[in-house]
């Protein structure tokens, strides 16, 4: 049945993906724009008044150098655009029947392997962000059935976390994280946007899902599985202090990570294409 979606973030990796499976399934995509969330709520409500579902992707990239301002961009990049868009269903005659918003395994402590019922949460920069984040999110739960994807490091062909290490695992020049010992949980691109047709079209789904592969790996197996993929050597480990040079405080999060697990989309019948590594990057490479 033909939908009419909203959906922020449509140009970014996942978001792009996601617009154009869409598409393809013949529905009708309504992209919010930085532009739009610059306005009033009631302004906002009006493009997307009578929209079936409303899907929020929008936020500033994490791996980047974090500044004292740049932090305050990814808090209120993430924060007050859910905030606007639940502002705005307030105001709209016609609400969304499903409100699918996003956060990130950073809410979990690093070093510990988790599920949704996990209360052991990240109680730095990160966690704070995903927990203000879902708790904006969490908002619109008198409005509209809420589900919050908590995504791992998303893995697919052209974009994403794979964008800038193909290049160095190429040519020999990859290698593992520090001690590489660091939880690595990943998910393929193709899982991604399975499991928001999934929620799109499942109405008992609600609240926080946990979006990683059933198989969690430390770096030291991504980097290995990586590098035999492409049937090259991975030799060179970086230093975590050369990241810190580079990312600043920003390096965690590349430095640091937690073993996740998709518990409740599995309790509730999500079947992964890509469960685990090695056929995940033999697809992707």
């Amino acid at each position: 049945m033909k939908k009419t979606i909203a959906i922020s973030g449509s140009t970014g990796f996942v978001g792009s993906h996601l617009s154009e499976t869409l598409k393809k399934e013949g529905n009708d995509i309504i992209a919010i724009t930085r532009k739009d969330f610059k306005m009033p709520a009631n302004e906002l409500a009006q493009k997307l008044n009578g929209v079936d579902a409303l899907i929020h992707l929008a936020g500033a990239p994490i791996i980047k150098r974090w500044t004292e301002e740049y932090k305050k961009e990814i808090y209120h990049s993430r924060i007050d655009t859910t905030d606007k868009l639940v502002a705005a269903m307030k105001e709209m005659n016609s609400k969304p029947q499903v409100f699918i918003s996003t956060s990130a395994i950073g809410i979990y402590e690093d070093d510990q392997e988790h599920t949704e019922q996990s209360e052991n949460l990240n109680d730095g920069f990160m966690g704070r962000v995903c927990v203000d984040w879902e708790a904006s999110a969490r908002a619109a739960k008198p409005l509209t059935r809420v589900v919050i994807f908590r995504l791992g490091v998303v893995l697919g062909e052209g974009g994403g976390a794979m964008q800038p290490m193909l290049p160095l695992f190429k040519a020999g020049l990859g290698g593992k994280i520090g001690s590489g010992k660091q939880g690595f949980s990943w998910v393929h691109l193709d899982d991604v946007i399975a499991a928001y047709l999934f929620a799109l079209r499942n109405n008992k789904l609600e609240g926080p899902f946990n979006l990683t592969a059933p198989e969690a790996v430390d770096n030291a197996t991504f980097t290995k599985t990586l590098a035999k993929a492409l049937r090259r050597p991975a030799i060179f480990p970086v230093p975590p202090f050369g990241l810190r040079i580079l990312y600043g405080e920003g390096a965690q999060a590349l430095t640091s990570g937690s073993f996740v697990r998709p518990e409740r989309l599995i309790t509730n019948g999500f079947s992964f294409r890509y469960p685990e590594l090695k056929g995940a990057l033999e697809d992707i490479v």
